[in-house]
């Protein structure tokens, strides 16, 4: 696994903030790139996805080549 895209609103008894932090507590994946795509798009939102453990912040609606670039970002730096 490169990265991955976590959305912050899921459906269930976690959201992607809870699972994000639960992902973080695991040593294997502790500096895997999360990108957090939301539609939540506040600052605040920003400020709670990444002390969380999000590495990026993408609101939607998704610019698909801004998220196309930060995942490049990632995938590049993991396979060089």
């Amino acid at each position: 696994i490169d990265l991955i895209l976590m959305d912050l609103a899921l459906i269930g008894d976690m959201d992607g903030l809870a699972l994000t932090s639960l992902i973080r507590k695991n040593e294997k994946w502790k500096d895997l790139p999360i990108i957090a795509i939301t539609a939540h798009v506040m600052k605040y939102d920003e400020i709670r996805a990444i002390n969380a453990g999000c590495t990026e912040f993408v609101s939607k609606p998704v610019r698909i080549k801004n998220l196309i670039n930060i995942m490049e970002k990632y995938i590049n730096k993991a396979n060089p």
